[in-house]
């Protein structure tokens, strides 16, 4: 079988900014450290999140998310993507964080591979209170490339103790909640400020934005759009 070439293909992912105390005047963001050997963004600071699986297209959501966010997610996208990017944001968060974004329930039928520790715990994945608010494509020539969606959400609204770790695997070390007065300090991709700094604009608000920035890469010009407001613009190359 022929190699696929990751350097060419766009896989679509999802990404989880929770904030603490977004109300006071030293709001935090959950924030790891990908190892030295990753293929991808070696040794940065990240938000959890990660590819889209295609199981995730398939998993009961005790709230599939409110609008618009559910729009704008299928908007220069594939049709009907938008449950299973917030399903795989809430995935990513159990699985590099060991966070449950979630209400008590029993799942309806089986329950995928990908998604059985999440199960075990009682919980079924609830979208509620995820706003989208970000998106970008990575630009070519990197050695991996997503098409990001970045969600925020309160970290009151987690079903976790959010200073515990434990169930966390071991894709991102160094887990921390991290000021945003100091966050500057560490190792970020430029993606990560940009959603950063968008967020960190609208605090203490964390319901969806008017429209959702989109920094598109997909083809060799970088161009910024507005989901769900203007028409695009010509961004110049990042």
């Amino acid at each position: 079988m022929r190699d696929i070439d990751k350097t060419r293909t766009i896989r679509d992912a999802a990404t989880v900014v929770l904030v603490r105390d977004a109300g006071t005047d030293r709001p935090r963001v959950l924030m790891g450290q990908r190892g030295a050997r990753a293929a991808f963004m070696p040794n940065m600071f990240v938000f959890p999140g990660g590819a889209l699986d295609p199981e995730d297209e398939h998993v009961p959501l005790a709230e599939a998310g409110a609008e618009p966010c559910r729009t704008r997610l299928d908007l220069n996208a594939r049709p009907g993507i938008g449950p299973g990017l917030l399903a795989a944001a809430i995935r990513e968060l159990w699985e590099e964080a060991g966070q449950i974004l979630g209400e008590p329930g029993q799942w309806p039928g089986p329950v995928p591979p990908s998604w059985r520790s999440f199960a075990d715990t009682g919980h079924v994945p609830s979208a509620d209170g995820l706003a989208f608010v970000f998106r970008a494509i990575t630009p070519r020539g990197r050695t991996r490339r997503f098409d990001a969606r970045f969600f925020v959400a309160d970290a009151a609204r987690l079903k976790t103790d959010p200073d515990d770790f434990t169930h966390a695997e071991d894709e991102l070390a160094q887990l921390q909640w991290v000021g945003l007065d100091e966050v500057r300090e560490f190792n970020l991709p430029f993606v990560t400020q940009v959603a950063l700094a968008e967020i960190a604009g609208r605090l203490p608000d964390l319901s969806a934005p008017q429209s959702v920035p989109f920094f598109d890469n997909a083809a060799e010009q970088t161009l910024f759009h507005r989901l769900g407001g203007t028409h695009p613009m010509d961004a110049g190359k990042l």
